[in-house]
């Protein structure tokens, strides 16, 4: 097998690219990528340098891993600026570093396409010789595989890569017939609180509505590109990371995974909460508004999202990163997962101390947010 790192996901046909993935898992295809490049949201410009790296037999192409080389740490969501900071303070250098990842989006999923009927484990060993390798060349203090599925960031873990482990909080699916359905498994007190919140956005005189990406129109998708941005000032002071041409170009290439949540107030379009979808799964990505109102965050990121996961029978919501405030909404801590390999033997040997202790940490961080869930008892450990 040969390795060929490219600095372009165009330099592969799109149809090639897909025959690799086994899933309709969205943040892989090849569309996505694309339009993340032709927007200018990654580029050696914006610290998100695209460098995949192919395995191919002959001409055939028969594995791929997503690869960007990185000159900082902003848009991984899994943190490890203390790491830089080490690596400075020993007067060495953390960047550039190569990560594997979806970049903004930390969802977990694939991130190795093998074409099918090619051995795993030949792949396996063919692609970390070549990232070692480009690594020792590029002068890269590490690489990072970012929200893997658990089956490869085990097996990236045999293989002497260190693991860690984060929490987020996703909604499962136990086979309910609507959203009345999933607030009967509430204790009293909680389901009385979710349906105040849910009143108290009819009150304000606000109608929401759920597009797919095809019925979304370029003046609706400017006003959401306008929420975006604004909702990173607010939180931030600075822009999203994503260009102008990131959305439009995704309601041409993928319309079909693309739901949008819009709501309106007296008509006009206030806020609008964007997410993407697979045949299992719903991932809540991007929400904005042009003006607060009470909740209605509440209800667009979260509740019409669940609303919609039971009458498409997804079987998860993924809502995001962080976010405490979903544990009484019925979202359910779970663990995510990361991968490391350091080159430097001495600060490998301290970031893998660092980890076991954190993973205790998180660990235990879980069991307690659990205790605050909002459900019955019979159902409380159910997932």
């Amino acid at each position: 097998m040969q390795a060929e790192f490219i600095d372009s996901i165009d330099t592969v046909a799109p149809a090639a690219w897909q025959a690799l993935w086994s899933t309709d898992y969205p943040f892989t295809r090849h569309g996505f990528l694309a339009a993340l490049e032709h927007s200018g949201s990654t580029s050696a410009a914006t610290g998100w340098q695209p460098c995949h790296l192919l395995l191919k037999q002959g001409q055939e192409l028969v594995a791929a891993l997503v690869l960007f080389k990185k000159l900082h740490s902003y848009g991984e969501y899994v943190f490890d600026w203390a790491w830089a900071d080490a690596y400075q303070r020993s007067g060495l250098s953390y960047y550039p570093k190569l990560v594997t990842a979806i970049p903004f989006t930390p969802a977990t999923g694939p991130r190795l396409g093998i074409a099918a009927g090619v051995d795993r484990a030949e792949v396996q060993r063919h692609m970390f010789a070549a990232l070692k390798e480009k690594a020792q060349q590029w002068r890269v203090s590490s690489w990072h595989c970012l929200f893997p599925e658990p089956e490869l960031s085990v097996q990236l873990q045999a293989q002497q890569f260190s693991r860690r482990r984060g929490c987020q909080f996703h909604w499962f699916n136990r086979g309910y017939e609507n959203f009345e359905d999933f607030l009967s498994s509430f204790t009293s007190r909680k389901r009385k609180s979710l349906n105040r919140e849910r009143r108290r956005v009819r009150e304000q005189q606000i109608e929401l509505e759920v597009r797919s990406g095809g019925e979304i129109s370029d003046a609706e998708w400017r006003q959401f590109y306008e929420f975006y941005h604004l909702t990173y000032f607010k939180r931030s002071g600075r822009q999203g990371y994503l260009g102008p041409d990131f959305f439009p170009a995704l309601a041409k290439t993928m319309p079909e995974q693309i739901v949008m949540v819009m709501a309106r107030h007296h008509g006009d379009l206030v806020a609008a909460a964007l997410n993407f979808r697979d045949r299992h799964t719903l991932y809540g990505r991007y929400w904005g508004c042009r003006a607060e109102f009470d909740t209605l965050h509440f209800e667009a990121c979260y509740y019409q999202g669940i609303d919609y996961a039971i009458a498409e029978g997804l079987q998860k919501f993924d809502p995001g990163a962080q976010g405490e405030h979903k544990i009484q909404r019925g979202f359910t801590p779970v663990a995510t997962w990361s991968n490391h390999w350091i080159a430097d033997r001495r600060f490998r040997m301290a970031i893998d101390d660092f980890l076991q202790r954190e993973n205790v940490s998180v660990e235990q961080y879980m069991a307690s947010a659990r205790g605050y869930l909002p459900f019955k008892q019979a159902d409380a450990g159910s997932s």
